[in-house]
């Protein structure tokens, strides 16, 4: 017993070193566990309330609590006087070869965390990304889910997706319809013009304002040909499309402006024999 009592009495201050510096751990581990527990409420929020889908927030929060946790407990056990450098060096190469092994998964993993950041689309848009020209179903961590026109579901990598241009033909409220109408040189231009500016003024689908144009966009090989454009919601747009057209041909062929068809002449030559 007073063996034991002269070593504590002759290493004391040791052994209040190491109290101290466990105590110190334990105080960054536990407020580092109080940060982490804060940053991952506060990105659930900042997430919610840009409308992103609530199992990408948990996954992403999770994510970003991990890594804060993992640091806390590298810092404390630095602080307990435990080299930590071996530890580091583990977990890089551990990092580096699961990055090696998924690198394509981990592109479409940030092309994924872009996506919902930035929001260059939303479910519901029509958009034309990645060659693939469809309505957005879903916005995933790794891809991106389309319903196509014809209604095939096509499932395109976040990566495919911000490696290109992307056009979002949702985004704003009014397009622009851009026709191009032929008619032939014979056919009176004045008149045809009035036909076409009636049959949008016709159409209560038409905006006012920006106004419609129509105006001569070319003399042609075999056609005047006229541009037709005008401004309709977005929502509206092929139905506005596909009317004018239509109603363009019936209407033309009743006041008589021909449209003009490709057409070549051939002239043979006979050669006299003398």
């Amino acid at each position: 017993m007073e063996q034991i009592e002269q070593l504590f009495q002759q290493n004391h201050e040791v052994l209040l070193g190491y109290l101290l510096q466990l105590v110190a751990a334990i105080v960054i581990f536990y407020l580092g566990r109080m940060v982490a527990g804060a940053v991952k409420r506060f990105i659930e929020r900042a997430l919610l309330g840009r409308s992103v889908d609530k199992a990408v927030v948990s996954f992403i929060a999770s994510i970003i609590y991990a890594i804060i946790m993992i640091a806390t407990v590298l810092m404390a056990l630095s602080q307990m006087g435990v080299q930590t450098t071996s530890f580091i060096a583990i977990l890089g190469a551990a990092g580096l070869a699961v990055g090696l092994a998924l690198q394509g998964s981990l592109a479409n993993f940030a092309s994924g965390i872009l996506i919902i950041l930035f929001r260059p689309f939303k479910s519901g848009d029509f958009i034309d990304a990645a060659g693939i020209s469809g309505t957005v179903d879903k916005i995933e961590i790794f891809q991106t889910i389309m319903k196509t026109p014809d209604n095939k579901k096509v499932i395109v990598p976040n990566a495919q997706i911000t490696g290109g241009a992307i056009t979002n033909f949702s985004a704003e409220p009014i397009r622009r319809v851009d026709l191009v109408i032929g008619i032939s040189y014979d056919s009176d231009l004045r008149k045809a013009k009035q036909i076409l500016q009636d049959i949008l003024a016709q159409d209560s689908r038409v905006l006012k304002e920006p106004a419609a144009v129509v105006t001569v966009a070319a003399l042609a090989d075999s056609s005047v040909n006229l541009n037709v454009r005008p401004w309709v919601n977005s929502a509206d747009y092929w139905a506005v499309y596909w009317d004018t057209l239509e109603k363009v041909k019936l209407t033309f062929d009743e006041q008589g402006i021909a449209i003009p068809f490709p057409q070549m002449d051939v002239h043979i030559k006979k050669e006299t024999q003398e």
